[in-house]
């Protein structure tokens, strides 16, 4: 968790990854950024990120984020 909160922090700074669960709701990560996201997560983790991962409910927070990493880390 610790890696991804470093990812999310070089993407969008001064936002507290830790209690924020509304991530795409309140526009705090746009489409570029999340773009971006999925490529970090991808290399960090040696993971694939499918396109029909990239839906709101997996990145609106940290802990749905990390969700999907340990889903996908699982395949």
């Amino acid at each position: 968790m610790e890696r991804l909160l470093a990812i999310l922090e070089d993407i969008q700074p001064d936002v507290d990854y830790k209690t924020c669960t509304s991530l795409i709701k309140d526009h705090i990560l746009d489409s570029l950024s999340i773009l971006s996201l999925v490529a970090e997560i991808e290399d960090e983790f040696d993971i694939t990120v499918p396109a029909v991962e990239i839906v709101p409910d997996n990145f609106n927070s940290a802990d749905a984020i990390w969700t999907m990493i340990l889903r996908l880390e699982e395949n």
